[in-house]
């Protein structure tokens, strides 16, 4: 436990941030696994799932959860796999 109050309020901080990232990056992979299901079972409503799993990807990029490639890379994955189903 650190005893410096500066290093006290950045154990706070850090805490708090953790479980930010935390949150995003569970809703952003658990919209990831809801567009792939949506999409393998050709449901109607896939281009809406696959609509909101690219806004988090987009979300967790700009807050720095995960860098701008990897976004891109899910994103891209995420349209090949609809286009394959809908073609």
């Amino acid at each position: 436990m650190p005893n410096i109050k500066s290093a006290k309020k950045r154990v706070k901080v850090i805490a708090t941030k953790t479980a930010r990232n935390k949150s995003i990056n569970s809703s952003l992979k658990t919209a990831i696994k809801k567009a792939n299901l949506a999409i393998d079972n050709n449901s109607e409503d896939k281009v809406e799932v696959f609509r909101v799993a690219v806004k988090k990807i987009d979300q967790a990029s700009s807050k720095g959860i995960i860098h701008k490639n990897t976004a891109s890379r899910k994103k891209s994955a995420l349209a090949r796999k609809l286009k394959s189903v809908s073609a």
